[in-house]
């Protein structure tokens, strides 16, 4: 038995309930005595404090005991080289396992490689259903993917009409690509001031890179209506 075994519930519970550096400390003092939940949560921290070479080695003890979101961020890991040489078939087998026991994130991450044949062969029919079954979960980047799938005419035929409701789905959601694809959606109907505030809220979740490559598209005549004022909001948060 370690000291972290030896906890009451009571002595957990304020400790979580203390200053951040407590809760840190308890996360710790779990991870390292082999909770595999305090291990991915530790991991995730460690990844958030820019240590990746330690989130990587969280996330392999707890994925290790069939913590399946350790499982998706080791997959993670190997699809972005967090912490790890860059592997997109170890990536792709990560998420394809995580998927197929019921984890939201492996299904969104799954369809995502089948989507782009990254590290796995494409294969957007089997994508679509990933996406969907993710989707039904209610993650808001996979109903966006879906609406991508109608806008561009992948598997299914196009149709606007679904496109634009699984767009403003994944908006409500809190889904910045989500966001920004309504934000255009809502344009073409001449619902400018809407999609102005969709782009607004867009640019205050999106990456930096999302930011940047929207902020050139708009500039260059992407949404004519909001040329100089979407560019300018997404440009403000950059």
């Amino acid at each position: 038995m370690t000291a972290f075994d030896a906890l009451t519930p009571d002595h957990v519970a304020a400790r979580l309930s203390g200053s951040p550096e407590a809760r840190a400390a308890l996360i710790r003092e779990g991870a390292e005595a082999g909770v595999a939940e305090a291990q991915a949560v530790w991991g995730q921290m460690e990844l958030d404090a820019g240590r990746a070479t330690e989130a990587f080695g969280w996330f392999g003890k707890a994925a290790a005991q069939g913590h399946l979101m350790a499982l998706n961020m080791v997959g993670r890991c190997y699809d972005l080289g967090w912490g790890v040489a860059v592997d997109k078939a170890r990536a792709a087998e990560c998420f394809r396992i995580a998927a197929e026991r019921d984890l939201e994130w492996g299904m969104y991450n799954y369809a995502t490689a089948l989507t782009l044949g990254a590290g796995v062969a494409e294969d957007k029919e089997a994508a679509l259903g990933w996406f969907r079954k993710a989707a039904a979960l209610g993650n808001a980047k996979a109903i966006n993917y879906l609406g991508s799938f109608y806008e561009d005419g992948w598997v299914v035929a196009k149709d606007m009409k679904a496109a634009a409701g699984f767009y403003a789905r994944a908006a409500a959601g809190g889904d910045f690509r989500g966001q920004f694809n309504h934000a255009r959606m809502l344009a073409t109907e001449g619902r400018t001031e809407e999609a102005l505030a969709w782009i607004k809220r867009s640019a205050g979740s999106a990456t930096p890179a999302f930011r940047e490559k929207a902020a050139r598209w708009l500039r260059e005549g992407g949404i004519p209506s909001l040329r100089e004022s979407g560019a300018a909001a997404m440009e403000v948060a950059c």
